[in-house]
């Protein structure tokens, strides 16, 4: 799946698509959820977001660290984006434009950081 933005294609991490009948470019998203390393990280929080936030239909922009237990959660509300960061593993990070939860227990619960 990829996300035509001004003629670039910009490949995110996961998606959730209710349609059968799509291919493999999914032009309304509106939850994009990205599981950061080290190597694209930094593309992934600026350029990717800014090119991202031109997409009508995105409600929410979250971005899953795989280094440490922290999930940030980008949520649009009307001309400005609200962010709010989860670092617990007892947080719960509302997905509200589907309905459902990202339970950080669950998120992580393979994953053992180094120091």
């Amino acid at each position: 799946m990829s996300t035509p933005i001004a003629r670039t294609y910009l490949p995110p991490g996961e998606y959730i698509n209710w349609e059968r009948d799509v291919f493999d470019t999914l032009l309304n998203p509106t939850v994009i959820i990205e599981v950061l390393s080290p190597s694209t990280a930094a593309y992934d929080r600026r350029e990717k977001f800014t090119r991202y936030q031109q997409i009508a239909s995105l409600k929410e922009y979250i971005l899953i660290s795989q280094s440490r237990m922290h999930v940030e959660h980008h949520l649009r509300q009307e001309s400005q984006w609200q962010a709010t960061e989860f670092q617990k593993l007892d947080d719960v990070a509302p997905v509200l434009s589907i309905e459902c939860e990202l339970l950080l227990r669950h998120i992580y619960r393979r994953v053992t950081f180094s120091e």
